[in-house]
């Protein structure tokens, strides 16, 4: 299988619509790959909150319309990173939206755990609350976005669900890239999955981003890594290795704690 992650920057200057446009001509460039991968919130910049009210979308919106042509147009799943999505009958979220090759919306994702305290995305914007996963040709991707990453337990129920290939969006700001990658391996070794995940580059409303979108196998081991600036990283990689991974070392099988309710006495 073949994953390529879109990491852009998403600087100043740069219309909305001059970055939709220029973001599906480099996903139809990935004509040939079997999953495209973007980062979050790549419209607005995962840390301009002051732009997230006025630039938000309804989830059918120019972002979902472009995205589903470029998917379409290159036959590619594409996972289309995250939107501000505006819903008409309750607040903001910050939506993960996952085409199928023929532009089809095959799941939307609405961020859980949101980042901020008690400032920013934490405010401004409501929490999901349904896990997603998309089962494509050889893989089942379970789907969770950057501060997600932060909490193992998501990404455990997404495994219980069937998922075997963990897809991460991110806006990761650069002062915590060691937890970037740290977080990233250990929630491919601790679930026994492929991580594919997507940052961004530049800077977002002053705050540098981390870049480094990674790669990550079962084992843990990194298969691909880019750099800070703008790259498009292109992997090969055997979804099959997660059965064998689980076969080989059945650790999940161990599972104590959260499978039943615990015993009192």
């Amino acid at each position: 299988m073949r994953a390529s992650l879109i990491q852009i920057a998403v600087e100043e200057g740069e219309s909305v619509e001059a970055r939709r446009g220029r973001v599906a001509s480099l996903v139809r460039e990935q004509a040939g790959a079997d999953l495209v991968v973007l980062p979050e919130l790549w419209t607005t910049g995962a840390f301009a909150y002051e732009e997230f009210g006025t630039e938000a979308e309804p989830l059918e919106g120019p972002t979902y319309e472009a995205m589903a042509k470029a998917a379409s147009d290159a036959g590619v799943w594409l996972h289309a990173g995250s939107i501000p999505e505006r819903d008409p009958d309750g607040p903001l979220y910050n939506t993960s939206l996952l085409f199928s090759p023929s532009g089809d919306l095959a799941a939307a994702y609405r961020k859980i755990h949101r980042f901020g305290f008690d400032k920013g995305e934490a405010v401004l914007m409501g929490a999901g609350s349904e896990l997603v996963t998309v089962r494509l040709p050889g893989t089942t991707l379970g789907v969770a976005t950057c501060y997600d990453l932060r909490f193992p337990e998501l990404f455990r129920a997404l495994v219980d669900a069937g998922a075997e290939t963990l897809v991460v969006p991110a806006g990761w700001p650069e002062r915590r890239r060691d937890h970037w990658t740290l977080l990233a391996r250990a929630r491919a070794v601790e679930n026994q999955a492929f991580v594919l995940a997507c940052g961004t580059a530049g800077t977002h409303a002053g705050v540098p981003q981390a870049g480094h979108s990674i790669v990550v196998d079962p084992w843990g081991q990194v298969l691909a890594e880019a750099g800070a600036g703008e790259e498009i990283l292109t992997v090969d990689f055997d979804p099959a290795k997660v059965a064998t991974t689980r076969e080989q070392f059945p650790a999940l099988k161990d599972r104590m704690l959260g499978l039943e309710p615990p015993h009192r006495v």
